[in-house]
């Protein structure tokens, strides 16, 4: 199983889009997947309609499982969506507290990993969206990943947030003993403001052939999608946006095919 997570240390980039973006092509394309929502805002899990404050079991179980987890106790906490192929992990509020409960315990940066191993043989891809906070949630996905996508505003403050993410993803692969394999994305873009220009500019000269040459441009589609709880693919299969993602996609199968 593919395990891309989608991680920035600042809010408001496009992690939760891209995440539901990217997750509904593979699931339209045949891929069987799983959204995981490790936010304590659980945006991606509202997205779908999934009310955090409802739910019986979500990631938050799985944190606090007592004794050996299994791949019953996980895929329990899996939610369904409108495609067969595509399920949730959904997150609670309760999230935010794991940081004081639980992020002194040994191990406890693995718990996502070792639970998405549980299920690696029932889906192709997991694709995680973090906080944007560097704590034990944003730990648990980096160390689960495969791939890590950096969503990244094309504006001059999003670039000063960039160099804290990539900070973070270096402390990381010291105490991982892991090496990250990382995709830059540029998003919300606007060709009319020079600003953006400037920025995507500064970036591919910065970041090189880590920044995906492509470019994500604001799409009012996407929020369109999400007030109608829709996959962008299907609520609009021809904006501009989706059409971004679809050449994204592309290049990350590209990029996994030749490692």
């Amino acid at each position: 199983m593919k395990v891309w997570t989608v991680a920035n240390q600042k809010g408001g980039v496009g992690k939760t889009t891209t995440t539901v973006t990217l997750g509904g092509l593979l699931a339209q394309r045949g891929a069987k997947v799983v959204l995981i929502d490790t936010d304590p805002h659980a945006s991606l899990s509202y997205y779908f309609g999934i009310d955090s404050d409802e739910l019986s079991r979500s990631l938050y179980d799985i944190f606090i499982h007592e004794g050996p987890l299994d791949k019953d106790a996980v895929l329990d906490c899996l939610c369904p969506t409108k495609l067969d192929s595509l399920f949730i992990l959904p997150a609670s509020m309760a999230l935010a507290t794991l940081d004081r409960k639980l992020g002194n315990q040994s191990g406890m940066g693995l718990t996502l990993k070792k639970a998405l191993g549980l299920i690696e043989d029932e889906f192709e891809y997991a694709l995680i969206d973090c906080p944007p906070v560097l704590g034990v949630l944003m730990v648990n996905a980096l160390a689960a990943s495969t791939r890590v996508i950096i969503p990244v505003q094309t504006e001059f403050l999003a670039l000063k947030g960039l160099e804290r993410m990539l900070g973070s993803l270096n402390i990381m692969q010291q105490s991982l003993r892991k090496e990250f394999r990382y995709t830059i994305v540029p998003t919300m873009f606007d060709k009319r403001v020079k600003a953006a220009i400037g920025a995507y500019h500064t970036l591919r000269e910065t970041h090189g052939d880590t920044v995906w040459q492509g470019l994500i441009p604001i799409d009012t589609k996407f929020r369109d999608a999400s007030s109608n709880h829709a996959l962008p693919s299907i609520h609009a299969p021809k904006a501009r946006g989706v059409v971004a993602y679809t050449s994204l996609l592309r290049h990350l199968r590209l990029l996994e095919a030749a490692k």
